[in-house]
């Protein structure tokens, strides 16, 4: 597989990555570069974890995994996103929004595995294409944390405007990518 081939990859697994930055990036006061950093380096990492593990697990575990791997990333997406509905409707603005955070982070770990969970499988494929895993990991995460960040700043440019129809918009677009991926993995899209 070839290095155009494997960046391919990589932007097509941080598309859901990139669409859950500029969620977080709609979130923020003002922009923080270091929380913006942090939230990159969540879904860089975890896009470079996911692929690692599923290339050393390879088929003798998968199965596994991906039979149920659409109805983690739906619940995890879904309920962080109905919690964005929530604080947003409330009027709240959440817990760590207080302390300056715009997400905490447990729920950041929730969502780099909800968003890094289709790379599982993609490490699998590698076990079988006999792709050089350190490289090709090293470029995915690198790629996914270079567009989280510019998710995240992407989002702050509106989300700065317009804070709670665009919290509104970006618990809504959480959802709608949870169902999305349920959807695909039930083979109905």
């Amino acid at each position: 597989m070839g290095l155009l081939e494997l960046f391919l990859i990589a932007v097509g697994l941080s598309m859901d990555a990139f669409a859950v930055s500029v969620c977080k990036g709609l979130a923020m006061p003002r922009f923080d570069l270091r929380q913006g950093l942090l939230i990159a380096l969540f879904f860089g990492g975890f896009q470079a974890l996911m692929p690692l593990l599923g290339w050393a697990l390879g088929e003798q575990f998968a199965h596994y995994v991906t039979a149920y791997a659409h109805w983690i990333a739906f619940v995890l997406l879904a309920f962080i996103g109905g919690k964005m509905l929530v604080d947003a409707l409330r009027g709240d603005e959440g817990g760590e929004a207080a302390e300056g955070l715009v997400v905490s982070l447990g729920e950041l770990t929730m969502l780099a595995v909800a968003t890094s969970i289709d790379a599982f499988a993609v490490g699998v494929t590698f076990a079988f294409l006999d792709v050089a895993i350190a490289p090709s990991v090293a470029l995915i995460g690198v790629t996914t944390f270079v567009i989280s960040l510019g998710g995240v700043a992407l989002g702050h440019q509106f989300g700065s405007r317009w804070e709670r129809p665009s919290t509104i918009a970006g618990g809504l677009v959480l959802i709608a990518i949870g169902v999305k991926v349920l959807l695909e993995g039930l083979g109905m899209l």
